[in-house]
């Protein structure tokens, strides 16, 4: 894992004017085949959705129970840590009245406080004709302004298709797509719900919202990390 080896100064400024950001090779191939393989293990999740059943698009994911595995755990800290000041920046420009605290043991308090505690970490498979609707990822009253994904498996080899896509929507504006085929161990950062737009009468919130792409064929898995707990 080489989060701690990220130019983060890059990854906060891409942030704050796309809404996202790509941290390219986080993990090493072997490291994604161990969590990719944790899918058929049993013990380690709280909840299996099918999503056809749902309505949320076609494919399946299960959502990981707590104790989370250790690499995930210390994943999800350290990105938190990185992204924390950002999350606060935000609150400020738009005005929210909200502090993160600097380590994600602190924000995961104030969570259980508000009677979310369940693990929302999560492990995606799609095969042929899968896709994920546009949607936001949002557990309770408390969440965390921006969430990651960890790509597990290698686009053009493991899988067609299945592009990761995120789209926005400013103030009197259409809505703006932007298509992502990030590479196997690379971890993209993008906004959970809105993010601020400077605009002619200041800061705006932008609402984005992300999904999936048709998987053509192979299998696509990732891992995704959601920094605030369910209810």
């Amino acid at each position: 894992m080489r989060i701690d080896q990220m130019n983060w100064d890059d990854a906060r400024e891409s942030l704050d004017a796309n809404g996202f950001a790509l941290l390219p090779q986080v993990l090493p191939q072997d490291e994604c085949q161990s969590l990719k393989a944790l899918y058929d293990e049993p013990g380690h999740f709280r909840k299996t959705v099918v999503m056809e059943r749902h309505g949320y698009g076609q494919g399946e994911y299960k959502y990981f129970q707590y104790p989370l595995p250790e690499p995930i755990q210390a994943l999800r800290r350290a990105i938190y840590k990185a992204i924390a000041p950002v999350a606060n920046e935000w609150a400020s420009l738009l005005k929210l009245g909200i502090h993160y605290p600097a380590e994600h043991t602190g924000f995961l308090d104030e969570c259980h406080r508000n009677e979310q505690c369940r693990a929302t970490p999560l492990l995606l498979k799609y095969g042929p004709g899968g896709y994920n609707a546009m949607h936001q990822d949002l557990y309770g009253d408390v969440y965390f302004p921006l969430q990651a994904v960890v790509f597990l498996s290698e686009p053009g080899v493991d899988y067609f298709g299945g592009e990761f896509v995120l789209t926005e929507q400013a103030p009197r504006a259409q809505s703006k797509a932007t298509v992502l085929v990030p590479k196997q161990g690379d971890v993209l950062l993008f906004t959970t719900q809105f993010r601020p737009k400077k605009g002619t009468r200041g800061y705006a919130r932008v609402t984005m919202k992300h999904g999936v792409s048709t998987v053509h064929s192979g299998s696509r898995y990732t891992l995704g990390i959601i920094f605030h707990d369910a209810k």
